[in-house]
């Protein structure tokens, strides 16, 4: 039995505004452009017998805007950053700057007093791990760069400090495939590659 998941992650709010830990603000202009430019190559996944979104307002509404109609599920959580929520990483070096060096290096840290790096992983994981399976079942789930970060760290078995290592761009795919205790990640060709084909 295999499984294929593709993660869609979520259109930014804003090009102009920074990253902020556990992000809770809607889709503004910008994200909704970048939606409507991505929707054609997108869309396809809405065929996915089974649709997610983590529960982040861009998350709910890029999954939205791309046709989706996505499930929300709470596994799909950005980390819980604990009293870090809605700084930036700059800001939170300001305040704290041995507490984030801690977090940054120790991948079971919890400076902040919300969820390690280690903990955040093996959550998505779980999510990951607990679909059901179906021989060539097809999941689609729009969620926060962190939470692809963390799937792919957790499919790949690799180690947690790899997630630092790992550029997850707005409205880019991942795919892994199998089941439970045994995931590949998986690249497809773009749609100009299968037209030359």
């Amino acid at each position: 039995m295999s499984l294929r998941v593709t993660f869609v992650a979520a259109a930014r709010s804003s090009s102009v505004l920074p990253e902020r830990f556990e992000d809770d603000r809607p889709l503004d202009q910008v994200g909704w452009g970048e939606v409507e430019r991505a929707a054609q190559e997108l869309l396809p996944l809405a065929a996915a017998e089974l649709r997610y979104c983590s529960p982040a307002p861009r998350s709910r509404a890029t999954g939205d805007g791309l046709g989706y109609a996505p499930l929300v599920q709470l596994g799909l959580r950005d980390c819980d950053m604990g009293r870090w929520r809605g700084l930036t990483l700059g800001e939170a070096m300001a305040r704290e700057p041995e507490a984030v060096d801690a977090w940054l290096a120790d991948p079971r840290a919890t400076p902040h007093g919300g969820e390690s790096l280690v903990d955040f992983i093996t959550r998505v994981g779980g999510w990951l791990d607990t679909r059901p399976v179906e021989d060539g079942c097809r999941v689609v789930a729009v969620a926060e760069p962190s939470v692809i970060r963390a799937a792919l760290v957790y499919a790949l078995k690799a180690p947690p400090t790899t997630y630092w290592n790992i550029d997850v761009r707005p409205l880019s795919t991942a795919t892994v495939t199998g089941r439970s205790g045994r995931w590949h990640l998986r690249f497809d060709a773009t749609t100009a590659q299968r037209s030359r084909a």
